[in-house]
């Protein structure tokens, strides 16, 4: 990465980067990772998971550069915070310290979060909702946010609650609809989207991966509605509504 880096010999390309400018690389490899798993194509997971790491050099390197911190002081810092964060493995905070009463998952995850807080107090950030990154794509931001605010027990008591909760949200975008109050239609269409959230999480899902799952689904039947509109030589856009019903319904069962 110094040679990639170097201002007289390295490459064009590389030396014009910052840390601002890498990012949108960072979220497409961390995407392009995930999506290799979901296939569970192991030795594409292998290359995406070199391709992130690529990420994490590069910035190690600008912050080299700039003396900021090494890839050295990334290491240290993710190995203090793992010990710190697993004192149930870790006796003492010492990497040699053995703990060996068991411990259950759920003590962990108290445990976990308890740190967390303890954190962020420490860097004034206090509120139980501080420090979720306003960047993170919607839907998992959502979900953090509602697994935070769960942790003072500011949540739906059962799942029913919820589906009840997103039936009046539903409810309550239809009267913005027939009122055609753009705003207050935008602004319930959100209250939905959130609620659809907060199902999920509760159903023990994750939004996200869930998300990604339909959309893959839709992805694979309406390919296969475009090989069968093709070998029939049908132009899909000249077909009606019916016909493309059942054309989709012809698609389902192709791919199950």
């Amino acid at each position: 990465m110094a040679r990639l880096r170097d201002p007289e010999h390295g490459c064009p390309w590389d030396t014009r980067q910052d840390f601002n400018s890498i990012v949108p690389s960072t979220l497409e490899e961390c995407y392009e990772l995930a999506q290799a798993i979901e296939h569970e194509d192991f030795p594409h997971v292998a290359e995406e998971l070199g391709d992130v790491l690529f990420q994490v050099i590069f910035y190690a390197q600008l912050g080299a550069e700039r003396e900021l911190f090494s890839f050295e002081t990334i290491v240290d810092t993710l190995v203090s915070k793992l010990v710190r964060r697993h004192p149930h493995v870790f006796a003492g905070g010492e990497i040699e310290g053995v703990v060996t009463d068991s411990s259950s998952v759920e003590s962990v995850k108290a445990s976990w979060e308890a740190i967390k807080r303890d954190e962020r107090r420490a860097k004034s950030q206090g509120g139980v909702l501080a420090d979720v990154p306003v960047a993170l794509p919607a839907l998992p931001r959502a979900q953090k946010l509602q697994k935070r605010a769960a942790q003072v027990n500011f949540d739906w008591s059962d799942t029913s609650a919820v589906l009840t909760k997103l039936e009046e949200e539903i409810a309550e975008l239809r009267e913005a609809m027939a009122a055609a109050e753009q705003d207050e239609i935008a602004e319930e269409m959100g209250d939905i989207l959130f609620s659809c959230v907060n199902l999920s999480r509760h159903l023990g899902l994750d939004a996200e991966a869930t998300l990604r799952r339909a959309s893959g689904k839709f992805e694979r039947r309406f390919l296969a509605m475009e090989t069968i509109a093709a070998a029939a030589d049908t132009d899909m856009q000249a077909l009606s509504a019916a016909e493309l019903d059942a054309l989709w319904e012809a698609a389902k069962v192709d791919t199950g």
